[in-house]
């Protein structure tokens, strides 16, 4: 339990940052999992996860590495995006009211010239810290920023995910949310019974796919 503890409290190295690749260990430490609202939680675990199997993918295969490596940007893009992201990860932090050290402290670094650095631009970050800072940033509405620094710190991997179409993850995932907000919106449907919420849920499958239907023919007619 100690060692743990310990592990946990390490202040992170600011001198080697890593991209994420199949040799970081790819788990979201459970204490940090847990500084996301819990709605975010499983999406996060799925995001999580293609990740993971990009990060695998790409480096066993020389045929991903050639075409998802670092040539999908030029390193006049890739610098102009580390900057751009450096950039707004620094507005965030101001609109948050924090300094840099509050920042570092915060995301256990050993010091805030690491920050410093990503914030202009030069320096790049770990798959880890980009959870950590989205959770501390951005912990409401954690994927477009976690996904916007996936795309500039590591393009190869985010080569294959675009490749899985991971790049409309956003609006589905938005999509799925704004469904479940309704069921979150009506206090009556956690009171009922498993019989009527399974009618309810008949009613509302039959109403989705009677729209769904109306809406393709209201498109069709208006091409």
């Amino acid at each position: 339990m100690a060692d743990n503890k310990a592990k946990k409290n390490k202040k992170r190295s600011n001198t080697d940052p890593k991209e994420f690749s199949e040799a970081e260990s790819l788990e979201i430490p459970d204490e940090l999992l847990e500084t996301y609202p819990r709605e975010e939680r499983s999406v996060l675990r799925t995001l999580f996860g293609v990740t993971a199997a990009a990060a695998k993918f790409i480096s066993k295969s020389s045929w991903a590495s050639e075409k998802f490596g670092e040539a999908l940007f030029s390193s006049s893009e890739r610098m102009k995006m580390m900057q751009e992201a450096g950039a707004y990860l620094k507005d965030l932090r101001e609109v948050a009211g924090l300094t840099r050290r509050d920042v570092s402290n915060a995301v256990n670094l050993s010091d805030e010239s690491f920050l410093t650095a990503v914030e202009n631009g030069t320096a790049a970050l770990s798959f880890e810290l980009i959870l950590r800072l989205a959770a501390l940033l951005a912990r409401h509405d954690p994927i477009p920023f976690i996904i916007k620094f996936i795309r500039t710190y590591n393009p190869g991997v985010w080569g294959v995910l675009e490749d899985w179409g991971l790049e409309k993850f956003p609006l589905q995932f938005e999509r799925e949310r704004q469904f479940i907000n309704i069921y979150r919106g009506h206090d009556e449907a956690r009171k009922l019974s498993d019989e009527g919420f399974l009618r309810v849920l008949e009613f509302t499958r039959s109403a989705f796919e009677m729209a769904l239907h109306f809406v393709a023919e209201e498109d069709e007619q208006a091409k």
